[in-house]
Order: C-alpha cells, then sequence, then structure tokens
C-alpha cells in the first residue's frame, strides 16, 4: 500500500514523500498520513470518497468548528490502528486537533493538524 504526502525540507520548501507498507507488513504509517490529509480535505474535494474532508470554508464563515466532521473522520480511521483519539486543541486560535494514534506494534503517535 503506498501514499503521498508533503514535507517540508531544509530550504522551506514542501516535497512529496512516499510512504509505504513498513518491512513487517504494517500500514499504520501509511492510514495516519492519509488520515492526516483528510482533515486538510475540503468536503468533497477527493475524487474518490465525496464525504472525506471537512467543511472548513463554511467552518470559518459559521464560526462554528468542524467537530462533527472530525469525528466522522475517526470512526472511518479507528479501525486502522489499535487506538485512536482525535482531540480538540483548545489553545489554538484556529481549529487544531491532536491525534493520537497507538499502532499495532504499541509505538504512539502524536500529531496535531489545523484546519
Amino acid at each position: 500500500m503506498r501514499v503521498y504526502g508533503t514535507i517540508e525540507n531544509e530550504e522551506g520548501q514542501r516535497i512529496w514523500q512516499v510512504v509505504t507498507t513498513d518491512a513487517n507488513g504494517f500500514n499504520d504509517n501509511v492510514y495516519l498520513t492519509a488520515l492526516c490529509q483528510d482533515l486538510l480535505l475540503q468536503l468533497g474535494e477527493s475524487p474518490f470518497y465525496a464525504n472525506f474532508g471537512i467543511p472548513a470554508t463554511q467552518s470559518v464563515q459559521t464560526q462554528v468548528p468542524p467537530d462533527y466532521w472530525v469525528m466522522q473522520t475517526q470512526q472511518e480511521y479507528a479501525q486502522y490502528f489499535a487506538s485512536l483519539i482525535i482531540s480538540k486543541v483548545s489553545r489554538a486560535a484556529n481549529p487544531t486537533y491532536k491525534v493520537v494514534v497507538i499502532t499495532h506494534q504499541g509505538a504512539i503517535l502524536t500529531q496535531e493538524v489545523a484546519i
């Protein structure tokens, strides 16, 4: 399995990085990358899954955080991890969510995603 994600290099440029199944056959990193990208998508932006993404523009206009859509995303991806918790970061100015994943190998991965 393979997915592409972007990272920032030393010069500050965003470059594409390939994320694939690890040597032991686990796809935790693939699904974590896809989850973070899904949280950054606009609703309906995916050419394959119309129900993936967050209505960020509408959330900014109405000043209502997209908690419902984040919860749906959490339910969609929970099956791919031993544990998945997505919680709102209250100190952030923009809607920001903390993603905590426990992989099938027992590793704990944490990432904050600003929507």
